[in-house]
């Protein structure tokens, strides 16, 4: 293809960032015209995705719509492509932004004008990190996330917005220092940070131990893993709805597809070595953070905690190095982008009329408000992994994939379906049945027309894709048969070597 669509998809919200940044006039032409120019550029970008994946090639495993190389000072080299597993991520971040940008014009009211730039500008960057194929790029994508996500969260946060904004930017900054220093040490061992070539290449054994640690110390904190997710409820609990949907639905989903591109892709033999690791420390994540989340009373930070607990699936899938268990990771990160996006948006209309994320505020909304009480089940039943949601199938995936791999990791991960159960039904129970104790809760309104048409749209993609997750695995199908040969013929030939 001769036009630069992948160009096109990561410069099109930056565009709009600078338009909405010269817009001029009285302040609320300015406000009306900033909404309409951030909505059509959203719109678009998402259009152009569907666009992307239609034409993608999905019998190929090879990178795709590669753009020509800009080298900058022969050290950087500014190289676009995707594969199936880059490309979903894709139209989840093109699919999730217009939502947000609908929802924080609803609940935002100040400063509208920049918000909607940080917004836009976030989702440039956070496309550049799929898009990226080279180590330097990626890592000044994935770290510049960070400055429009520390102002979301320090803006237009809680009461407490300062203290999480910094919590999260120092963990998610110190945990990357580390990944840089092994970037620029990759370029020192093999004279490039071209992926491409990287992934044809062979990192010296020796080297591979701490520089898969490196990376490790960004993508865990990121996720984020046990124990290095202390910011994420605090995090979560002060950022706005739309801060929280994209830090749930995008920013985690970033050391996932880091952990599958990077450490398994570049090195297998680490990786081979740290599995056991990993999977102590994601069933760790699955069990506690569940039974932290059962006595969670703040339904952000419960919904939080259960983020955490959910990525812990995804990493163990992961490192299973088996097809069901990665493609069950991949579709687990898709599944929970919508379900945590619905989740914290269903927060955010309650929090909206009442000013309270307390569980204890809330009783019998089934009885005011019908249609919220609903959608609001579909999504408890998805996170839970019920049969015929979009969880279920990824959590099945993984499971399964696992159990080959290791039963008791296998065993002690499925603790975690049933713990999530029981923090999600109590949950629902609470809210939505029994008595209206507070007469406020009389006076409340159903869903008007935006929240109605966001959720119901989340919850038919979290059904449809619960019941044919076929499109979602024939684009990732041929892509993770090609990490996982490239895997197994770099590790055998490494212990081949060690054995001579």
């Amino acid at each position: 293809m001769n036009f630069p669509i992948l160009s096109a998809i990561i410069s099109i919200p930056a565009i709009g960032a600078i338009f909405i940044l010269i817009t001029q006039g009285s302040e609320k032409n300015i406000e009306k015209n900033s909404k309409y120019v951030a909505i059509f550029s959203s719109i678009v970008n998402f259009l152009l995705s569907l666009f992307l994946w239609f034409s993608f090639d999905k019998t190929i495993s090879d990178f795709q719509f590669i753009e020509n190389k800009i080298w900058i000072n022969g050290f950087i080299n500014f190289q676009l492509g995707i594969d199936g597993i880059s490309i979903l991520f894709i139209i989840l971040t093109t699919f999730i932004t217009p939502i947000c940008i609908f929802s924080g014009i609803s609940s935002i009211k100040h400063k509208i004008k920049e918000f909607l730039i940080a917004i836009l500008v976030l989702e440039t960057l956070m496309l550049g990190v799929f898009c990226s194929l080279d180590l330097v790029i990626f890592y000044l994508f994935f770290e510049g996330g960070l400055i429009p996500m520390f102002l979301i969260i320090g803006i237009w946060g809680g009461s407490r917005r300062v203290y999480s904004a910094f919590k999260f930017f120092l963990f998610t900054l110190l945990g990357s220092v580390l990944m840089l220093v092994a970037i620029i040490s990759i370029y020192w061992i093999t004279g490039s940070t071209d992926v491409i070539k990287l992934l044809n290449l062979t990192i010296p054994e020796k080297y591979q131990y701490l520089l898969w640690l490196a990376f490790f110390s960004s993508f865990a904190v990121k996720m984020p893993m046990w124990p290095v997710h202390t910011w994420l409820p605090d995090a979560h609990v002060e950022a706005p709805t739309t801060g929280s949907v994209i830090l749930a639905a995008i920013l985690l989903k970033m050391a996932g597809y880091g952990f599958i591109r990077f450490s398994l892709g570049l090195f297998p033999v680490a990786s081979d070595y740290f599995t056991p690791f990993i999977f102590s420390l994601s069933v760790i994540a699955i069990i506690y953070t569940s039974l932290v989340a059962l006595m969670q009373e703040d339904m952000k930070k419960l919904i939080a905690y259960s983020s955490v607990a959910h990525m812990g699936f995804v990493s163990i899938g992961i490192f299973s190095l088996t097809k069901q268990g990665m493609e069950g990771s991949i579709i687990q990160m898709l599944s929970h982008g919508l379900i945590s996006a619905a989740l914290f948006l269903c927060v955010g209309v309650l929090y909206d009329r009442m000013q309270s994320r307390a569980i204890s505020s809330y009783s019998g909304l089934v009885n005011v408000m019908p249609k919220y009480s609903l959608v609001f089940m579909i999504f408890t039943l998805g996170a839970l992994g019920l049969p015929g949601t979009s969880g279920f199938v990824g959590e099945f995936l993984i499971l399964v994939g696992v159990f080959q791999k290791s039963i008791i990791t296998a065993f002690f991960a499925s603790f975690g379906v049933i713990l999530g159960a029981a923090y999600m039904l109590w949950l629902y129970k609470r809210i939505i049945f029994g008595k209206i104790l507070n007469s406020e809760l009389k006076k409340l309104k159903d869903l008007n027309k935006t929240e109605f048409y966001i959720l119901y749209l989340l919850a038919f993609l979290v059904l449809f894709f619960g019941f044919y997750p076929e499109p979602l695995l024939n684009t990732i199908d041929i892509s993770i048969d090609n990490v996982i040969k490239n895997y197994q013929v770099d590790l055998n030939l490494f212990l081949s070597q060690r054995n001579n």
